[in-house]
This record gives C-alpha cells, sequence and structure tokens, in this order.
C-alpha cells in the first residue's frame, strides 16, 4: 500500500475554477480530495509537499503529437526509445502522450506500431503513459509534405489501415491524413465510424474539400499553418477552415517558429481555448541542443530553438510543452483555466479518456503538474508518483 500524499497549494485549478490556498489529496494512484480545507490533522500520517507562493497546480499535460525527445523517436522501432521519451517527458510537465509515426516504408510503420502496442501492455517504472499511437502519414499530399519523406507517401486505403490497426491492436487513436486524395473521404468516414480521430493535415485541400471532409468525418486539425494550403482572400484553405469551423479541434505548436506570435493570437482569437489543443510535434533532438540529428533517416539540424532538413524545411521542433505553456500565454494573455483546457482538458474530451484525465477531480488519475508563475515544472506526478522534481528545490 502506498502512503498518502497531501499537495498544499497557493493556487489550484480544480475543474475551471481557482482554489486559493487549497489542498490535493492523492491516495492510491486517484485524486481522493481538491479543495479546502485540510483532510488532515498536522500530525496525521501523511506525506506532505507545500508548494512555493508562485506556484499553480494543474493537471498532467498531455502531448497528442510528439515523435520523440531525449535522443530517441516513436519511430525506432524498439521499446527502449519510447520508455525514453515516457521517461523524459514529466520533467516539462507532460504525464500522458500519443507516440506519433511518420511517413516510412510500410513495414517499418508496422514495426513501430507492434513495438508501441507491447510498451503500452507492460507494466513498467513510472513516466508518462503512452496513451495510444497519432499515424501522421503515410496517406497524406506530397505538395504539403513538409519534411514527410514524399517517397513512401501512399494514397489513403482503408484497407491498409485495417492492417495497421492489426499491428497496433487497436491502440491507433488518431489518423493525419489528406481527405483530398483519392480513398481520403472513404478513410475518413471508416475511422469516424470506429471512432478514430479524423485529423485533416498535410493537405492541399480547398475550403470546400475541407467542408467536405467535415461532413465524412474529419474533426481535428494537425499543426494549424504547417503542412497544409494556407488563407488566400478568394479560398480560405486548410487553415482558414480551421479557424472558421467550429466542428474542428485545432492543434498549435507555440514556438514562435511554426507560427509566428501574431498569427497564433490571430488564430485563438478564432478557435479560442475551447477549439486549441497545445501540441510539441517534437522530435528527438529535444532536450539535447545543437547539433546534427535525423528525423525518418533525414538530416536534421537544430540551430537555436528551430529544426530544420537541409534545404530549410521545419522538421519538427524542439519545443518542451512548459514552454509552449509560457509562449502561449505571452501571446495571447490566456488564463491558466485556458490553459488547462488547451494542455488538458480538450485532449482528454478528444480521446474520450476524460472520465479518468483532464482534470484534478476526485477518482481520476492522480496525473498533476505543478509549475511556477513563469511555467517552470518544479514537480510532476504521474498516476500518484513523483516522477519529476526540480533540483535544488525544497516542498
Amino acid at each position: 500500500m502506498k502512503p498518502d500524499i497531501l499537495l498544499v497549494g497557493n493556487l489550484i485549478n480544480e475543474e475551471g475554477k481557482l482554489i486559493k490556498n487549497g489542498y490535493v489529496w492523492i491516495k492510491n494512484d486517484k485524486i481522493h480530495y481538491v479543495g479546502t480545507p485540510t483532510p488532515f490533522s498536522p500530525d496525521e500520517d501523511v506525506i506532505r509537499y507545500t508548494m512555493p507562493q508562485d506556484c499553480i497546480i494543474i493537471p498532467g499535460m498531455i502531448d497528442i503529437h510528439i515523435h520523440g525527445a531525449a535522443g530517441a523517436d516513436c519511430m525506432d522501432g524498439t521499446e527502449e526509445a519510447l520508455e525514453i521519451v515516457a521517461k523524459h517527458l514529466p520533467a516539462e510537465g507532460t504525464t500522458s502522450f500519443l507516440a506519433t509515426t511518420m511517413t516510412e516504408e510500410t513495414s517499418v510503420i508496422h514495426n513501430a506500431l507492434n513495438v508501441a502496442a507491447n510498451f503500452i501492455k507492460k507494466s513498467r517504472s513510472p513516466a508518462a503513459e503512452m496513451l495510444g499511437i497519432h499515424l501522421e502519414g503515410p496517406f497524406i499530399s506530397p505538395k504539403r509534405a513538409g519534411a514527410q519523406p514524399t517517397s513512401f507517401i501512399q494514397e489513403p486505403d482503408v484497407h491498409l489501415f485495417t492492417k495497421f490497426q492489426e499491428s497496433a491492436e487497436d491502440q491507433i487513436k488518431l489518423v493525419t491524413l489528406a481527405p483530398e486524395m483519392d480513398g481520403g473521404l472513404e478513410l475518413t468516414k471508416y475511422l469516424s465510424s470506429q471512432d478514430v480521430i479524423a485529423s485533416i493535415g498535410h493537405s492541399d485541400s480547398s475550403f470546400v474539400e475541407v467542408k467536405g471532409g467535415i461532413e465524412a468525418g474529419i474533426s481535428h486539425v494537425t499543426h494549424l499553418f504547417n503542412g497544409m494550403r494556407g488563407i488566400h482572400h478568394r479560398d480560405p484553405g486548410v487553415a482558414g477552415a480551421a479557424l472558421l469551423q467550429q466542428e474542428l479541434m485545432v492543434e498549435m505548436i507555440a514556438d514562435g517558429v511554426h507560427a509566428s506570435p501574431e498569427m497564433i493570437l490571430l488564430a485563438y482569437h478564432s478557435t479560442g481555448a475551447e477549439r486549441t489543443v497545445l501540441i510539441t510535434d517534437s522530435m528527438r533532438a529535444k532536450g539535447l541542443g545543437e547539433g546534427s540529428y535525423t528525423l525518418g533517416g533525414q538530416q536534421v539540424t537544430v540551430t537555436g530553438n528551430e529544426a530544420r532538413l537541409i534545404d530549410g524545411t521545419l522538421a519538427g521542433s524542439i519545443l518542451p510543452m512548459n514552454v509552449a505553456v509560457k509562449n502561449m500565454m505571452d501571446y495571447t494573455q490566456c488564463s491558466w483555466s485556458d490553459i488547462v483546457k488547451m494542455t488538458s482538458e480538450n485532449a482528454a474530451k478528444e480521446l474520450r479518456i476524460f472520465e479518468r484525465k483532464g482534470s484534478l477531480s476526485v477518482g481520476k488519475d492522480a496525473d498533476i503538474t505543478v509549475l511556477t508563475e513563469d511555467s517552470d515544472v518544479l514537480m510532476t506526478f504521474c498516476r500518484g508518483e513523483l516522477v519529476y522534481h526540480r533540483k535544488g528545490e525544497r516542498v
């Protein structure tokens, strides 16, 4: 039996409201109590962590679009690589994620999916929880490939997807595709019928084609502004549809590189916190600094906060989630309640796991992140285990 844990915080965000001078009681990996007054007397046997005054306690963050970190990539095809990613993420406040694939040879994708499925089934040391798989490619447009290798792009195909899902043991939860491609609408309809999120991305769809995709089941947009037809005054394209169509949840990479702060603000005026999902789209170089790395067999050079192919194409990011939070607050002046929606609640609802993740509510997994007012990570709990604690801090 694990000892109970009591978090004492100046500010706690619980179901959209701020609790001042409150408490979070963790019992057996679950949230047992949130609020005031304290559920314990001072002499009761419980592990107490009293947070500094400048900290806020929020639900653990969920990254539904991440390729890698700390030298590992989800396409490496090894459980060791996935474990490296899972153990790295709590340092940026992320407590669960979707392992994201990319366009590659079919056999390589099958292997990555199978390894990820096996990884999910096994119990292991506390780390960020893999909630499933985001299949990004190969069903995309060669016109909007970005850093996805064009030689491996395939037309959307229901039969091939079912084979992918067999390899993944039904763990594919989200698929990025270009619905304007031959077979795109058929695959979209199939995904929708299987409760798999169909996301438009790496797509050259016109605005009219996007609306057709929405009718078929598209409900999500992969990394807004990147890998898609942009806004034109005679055709709003994919980007314009993302802003206008209320049916769509919209991913944003808030690093100031994939989209300028001004464009993030402009988009946020349309999507608000209710339709925005912050992601990192990070690759293996995250956390390692400048240098040369690989993505899908391609050389990537990291300089400053940018990762690019030899031809200058952006190749994912090196963005930590807590930095995305800081940037988003700086760019839009959004509230902490808005941040919780964009980093946890919206993703949990899309993935249909809001009954156990996405908010600090009694009975849910004790996935908890403690941030300073500058969005530095002080502590991260994954299912009740203290997995990350910033060095030099006393709590």
